[in-house]
């Protein structure tokens, strides 16, 4: 009689980790705005960071794209200390910060042009962005032209052009109206799956961030620190018209608002 075979239990594979906080400090002379704040960011997915206003969102973004320095603590990047901005790191602004006088194909290749690429080469890889953000046509506008649902798709085009592994977001869709933010929203969920880049994603608003994240990190009040992490992994299944009736989705927004409540001023 054959003895039945045991199968070896194969533990699931550990997430690649693509950026990583550890023990992150900032202080503004006695104001401690982040404390021993450790996080990790899987490669190819998008992590938002959401809490309540003055919670560190934004100085935790800036630390990761080297725009601030620590008071203590160090970000890697595939495991390199980040000591200032670099190539491997691309940053979407609230404020779209395009340059009034350039049109929106000199806009995108701006940061290639500031890299050194030749011409042929970055208004071609500046092109496909802006066709991909469905700014097909308006190459040759200029950002006084454009609605502001435009002009930040401009700023992300760019940010894609320069083919950074990493985007930082801040806010990237706080100054559209409604129904532009749920378009952006459809849109950057195409792109996580297509581009396969890490995304850092700041907000403020739970339904975005449950909508569009494969991570959730929820931040605290000042002195800021990492109270839980969502993973909200049934909902990238989803098609992404279904996504805000799932149940899944109403359940995590409930839990978050629950949590974040008593900290709302």
């Amino acid at each position: 009689m054959a003895m039945p075979q045991i199968k070896e239990a194969v533990a699931p594979a550990e997430p690649d980790i693509a950026v990583s906080t550890r023990n992150i400090s900032k202080n503004y002379g006695d104001v401690e705005a982040l404390k021993d704040l450790s996080l990790e960011f899987p490669r190819g997915q998008l992590t938002s960071l959401l809490g309540p206003s003055g919670c560190g969102k934004t100085t935790l973004l800036k630390i990761i794209a080297g725009l601030l320095e620590p008071t203590s603590g160090e970000v890697e990047v595939d495991g390199k200390a980040v000591t200032g901005p670099g190539e491997d790191r691309a940053f979407v602004f609230q404020d779209f910060a395009l340059l009034p006088w350039a049109s929106v194909l000199r806009n995108v290749a701006f940061g290639l042009e500031l890299r050194g690429v030749a011409k042929s080469e970055r208004e071609a890889r500046a092109a496909k962005y802006i066709n991909d953000v469905g700014l097909g046509g308006f190459e040759n506008a200029f950002p006084h032209e454009l609605s502001g649902g435009m002009r930040q798709r401009v700023g992300l085009a760019r940010a894609l052009s320069v083919d950074s592994q990493v985007l930082l977001m801040d806010e990237p869709f706080s100054a559209v109206d409604e129904q532009t933010r749920r378009k952006f929203q459809e849109d950057l969920l195409e792109l996580v799956a297509v581009e396969n880049k890490t995304f850092i994603f700041v907000t403020h608003s739970i339904e975005e961030a449950v909508y569009v994240s494969d991570q959730i990190a929820i931040l605290l009040p000042r002195p800021s620190r990492v109270s839980e992490i969502i993973r909200p992994a049934g909902l990238r299944d989803k098609d992404v018209d279904n996504i805000r009736r799932d149940s899944e989705y109403l359940d995590i927004v409930d839990r978050i608002w629950a949590s974040l409540r008593n900290y709302v001023e």
